[in-house]
């Protein structure tokens, strides 16, 4: 399997960081990708990556909840890193997007920026991952303005509606399943019962969003078992099959 989101760098994994992907290796995850946050989160990630190489794969954007007073500082460093930094190969743009549900403080200047990583994937031909928590139709509708042969990506973590996984499908992302598809009243075991598979890739999003029965807890890349057994409990076939098919899909949007 491969867990297509995650931040394994933070420091909820300090104490326990080799044994938290010896449980992953166990479980039959082979690889990650790291999506960035910030300019703090960057050395954690490389150093990570340098540790686990070809098994870790980093990625570089700039959080939308990390849009703040200083976001075009924030965002001339992500530059420098993707465009000037010849040594360092990253796999992705982003995380990136819009988030509407913390603070709409800074919507415009969110905007500005999910622009700029949109242009830097089509620039450098690497797929979009995109955040849209709350903000999904403006993120489909930024990405249907942009379209073009070189967009393509995963919006990350999908919650929305049937209507919109389809949107998404015809503009050639994948979509994100995590841990939210156990939960009990999400409503996403519903939408995707009516999607076909080779659209989906799977993610933990660790340390967030623990998949049923850690809900709660702080997740890990382990625990992508357990998203992968419910989708094919969903979809009525077996957790080798969703394993093949998304493993398939994220080697396809990756370049792998």
């Amino acid at each position: 399997m491969i867990d297509t989101h995650c931040h394994l760098y933070l420091t909820e994994f300090d104490a326990d960081s080799d044994a938290m992907m010896e449980r992953a290796f166990r479980a039959s995850v082979e690889k990650f990708f790291l999506p960035n946050i910030d300019s703090s989160s960057i050395a954690p990630m490389l150093s990570l990556c340098g540790k686990y190489a070809g098994k870790c794969y980093p990625m570089m954007g700039l959080h939308p909840c990390s849009v703040k007073e200083n976001w075009k500082e924030e965002i001339l460093l992500a530059e420098e890193y993707l465009f000037k930094r010849d040594e360092q190969k990253f796999w992705g743009i982003g995380e990136t997007g819009l988030d509407y549900f913390w603070d709409r403080t800074f919507v415009t200047e969110q905007k500005e920026n999910f622009q700029v990583h949109i242009d830097w994937a089509k620039q450098l031909k690497l797929p979009l991952i995109i955040h849209s928590r709350e903000a999904t139709d403006d993120c489909i509708s930024m990405v249907a303005k942009n379209k073009d042969a070189h967009l393509s990506g995963i919006f990350h973590c999908f919650s929305g509606t049937v209507e919109q996984a389809l949107q998404i499908i015809e503009l050639g992302f994948y979509l994100g399943i995590g841990g939210v598809v156990t939960f009990k009243n999400s409503g996403l075991d519903k939408v995707i019962d009516q999607l076909d598979l080779e659209h989906v890739v799977l993610e933990t999003d660790s340390p967030y969003l623990a998949p049923v029965p850690y809900r709660g807890k702080r997740n890990e890349s382990s625990y992508l078992a357990l998203v992968a057994e419910k989708i094919a409990a969903i979809k009525k076939t077996s957790r080798a099959e969703v394993s093949a098919i998304t493993s398939k899909n994220a080697g396809d949007v990756f370049h792998l």
